[in-house]
């Protein structure tokens, strides 16, 4: 296998514009300007690999042929309507069906790169559209790059792939394309269902038959800081997926638990971000020789928590972590002004927050952090054979 790390990246990704929407991608474009700038991309062993669109067998895979159709058609149609398509949250927008499947073909270009040992590591920081469905847009997701990429690892032979989504919202998508499959564990950690979209993503959401405990699902209360999620994700994730035993970790890094995001109530700092996806990353080593694909996500302060975040796990995925008190670049700052003029630019990689935790014990009085954390070990342990009230488990 080679150490190297590939990085999937061409300008045409940014096509992927719903125009004036959340979903901007300005904040990609930052990203890979800031990753430049700091020297991350010209780091040796990382490699830059130009996209292709996967094509219909590929997309097919997830998606029904019905739904391809209307997302190649709708552009056309200033009347379409269905399918989840032209809606507020999922406008149609021109070049809809071709800048999706780019998206789509660069996280599987990534897991193929690390399947074939041509990579250790590998991301697409354009993808993460975690919640498209089979046969409908959702949430600002027209096809599901992280659920093609894993049905084309099945493919070429995983027997066991780990989906992992520290997304501020449910990786609903996904989890429903291998709801059935016992072959890919699908881990969200994301804000409770009961107060944001997509609305699920409950403890008891396991599996289907035959293939209970294919789904783990850790919904944390509003406003938890860096402290309360790491002790979350580190009293669940790391236990599972040893159970499970992954071949493959595949990854959704969206950066909307920040708490400068405007669209969810979490309170994460780009610091506790980083650690997580150091805490990724050695899981990866740890359980799948390294094998490890990353994408990006949801994450819509644009300039000001993004381009850091995202930075941070391209340096992450590279080897060496990027110090949280380095300076973001002189040139850097005057792109995210031309950019975005009138927003707050980020002077450091950091926002001063030590995201060290306390870890899980099953004593003293809950927090809410601690019920919900009992309620997903109480559900979910079992099914793996864990012992949900063994902190060593």
């Amino acid at each position: 296998m080679s150490d190297d790390t590939v990085v999937v990246w061409d300008e045409s990704l940014l096509a992927y514009d719903m125009g004036d929407h959340p979903l901007d991608p300005v904040r990609v474009e930052l990203t890979f300007a800031l990753a430049r700038e700091l020297g991350v991309l010209a780091r040796p062993g990382v490699r830059l690999v130009k996209p292709e669109p996967a094509d219909d067998a590929l997309l097919s895979r997830v998606h029904d042929p019905r739904y391809l159709a209307a997302v190649k058609v709708a552009p056309r149609d200033p009347l379409f309507a269905g399918f989840g398509l032209g809606t507020s949250d999922n406008p149609v927008f021109e070049g809809m069906h071709e800048s999706s499947a780019l998206v789509a073909g660069a996280t599987v270009a990534a897991a193929e790169a690390v399947w074939r040992g041509e990579a250790r590591r590998a991301v697409n920081v354009a993808g993460g559209l975690h919640h498209a469905m089979p046969a409908r847009a959702a949430g600002f997701c027209v096809y599901n790059d992280p659920a093609v990429a894993i049905a084309r690892l099945l493919d070429l032979g995983a027997e066991r792939v780990a989906y992992v989504d520290v997304d501020v919202h449910h990786g609903d998508g996904v989890q429903q394309v291998f709801w059935n499959d016992p072959r890919v564990l699908t881990v969200s950690v994301h804000e409770t269902p009961l107060a944001l979209f997509p609305g699920t993503g409950f403890p008891d959401e396991t599996g289907g038959p035959g293939a209970q405990g294919s789904a783990v699902n850790l919904p944390l209360p509003p406003g938890v800081d860096d402290a309360g999620w790491q002790r979350a994700f580190h009293a669940v994730v790391p236990s599972v997926l040893r159970a499970f035993r992954p071949q493959v970790l595949v990854t959704q890094c969206g950066a909307d638990g920040h708490r400068l995001d405007p669209l969810a109530d979490l309170n994460l700092s780009v610091d506790g971000q980083r650690a997580t996806y150091l805490a990724l990353r050695a899981l990866a080593d740890e359980l799948c020789e390294g094998r490890w694909v990353a994408t990006g996500g949801g994450g819509y302060a644009l300039v000001e928590v993004v381009p850091r975040a995202w930075t941070h796990l391209l340096a992450v995925a590279a080897g060496d972590p990027v110090d949280p008190a380095t300076l973001t670049p002189p040139a850097w700052r005057e792109l995210a002004a031309a950019r975005r003029p009138g927003r707050q630019i980020p002077l450091r990689m950091t926002d001063d927050v030590d995201p060290a935790y306390e870890p899980w014990q099953p004593t003293g009085e809950p927090s809410a952090v601690d019920r919900a954390i009992a309620a997903a070990r109480k559900t979910a342990f079992p099914l793996f054979g864990l012992d949900p009230h063994d902190p060593r488990d």
